[in-house]
């Protein structure tokens, strides 16, 4: 089938999620297109990350649904194929070098060669043959290797929660410029971020969720 650039790869329709008394999500309905930067944009607790998870099939909506690539998250799929995700702090072995968590991630599904390993640790500027424990690496670093994570099999969709979390300013240029090129290969990129900055120079979209609602900023 040929893929059409204003196709909805994701869509979104009519989702709600309650915590005990707690409307965290309210009817929401929204979708995003292939091969655009989507930003979210809100307040803590405005239902962004309940909404990453919804999408990613970790957590389930009580109302609505969503479908990726065509597929009913939960219903024809429990979690989206070729979806690379970043959602809070990136865990990771804490007594092996990055190489090493990445490997062993990978050989979970054993899709993706050693090449593509380092590749992919390379591009986020780290080094693949540094044997330095991840335990002992900064914020910074700990946050370029989970993008590194989400990138490693190339995926097709990124759904990333606050990306430039703990960097520095050159790291913030280098992982714009990164998400820039994935843009231009065609990949759909939500991005969830309190950083304005980021979202006025990467996103071709912007929602803001407020209490449990969602609204477009692009109007």
């Amino acid at each position: 089938m040929h893929i059409n650039i204003m196709e909805k790869v994701i869509t979104i329709d009519g989702v709600s999620k309650q915590y005990k008394e707690q409307l965290v999500l309210d009817d929401i309905t929204v979708s995003f297109e292939k091969g655009k930067i989507h930003g979210i944009i809100g307040r803590n607790g405005s239902g962004k990350t309940v909404l990453i998870k919804i999408i990613c099939g970790f957590v389930h909506p009580d109302k609505g649904t969503v479908i990726v690539n065509g597929k009913k998250v939960g219903e024809d799929i429990d979690f989206p194929e070729n979806m690379g995700i970043i959602i809070e702090a990136p865990g990771f072995l804490p007594t092996i070098s990055a190489y090493k968590n990445l490997k062993y991630l990978a050989s979970l599904r054993n899709t993706i060669s050693d090449d593509e390993i380092r590749d992919s640790i390379t591009l986020v500027g780290l080094d693949p043959n540094d044997k330095k424990h991840v335990g002992k690496y900064s914020l910074g670093m700990k946050q370029r290797l989970g993008i590194a994570q989400a990138i490693m099999e190339n995926p097709d969709i990124l759904l990333l929660d606050e990306p430039m979390n703990g960097l520095d300013k050159n790291g913030v240029s280098e992982i714009r410029t990164l998400l820039m090129k994935f843009k231009e290969e065609g990949k759909t990129i939500i991005i969830v971020s309190h950083n304005k900055e980021d979202i006025d120079s990467l996103c071709d979209t912007v929602h803001e969720m407020d209490a449990g609602k969602i609204r477009s900023k692009n109007d």
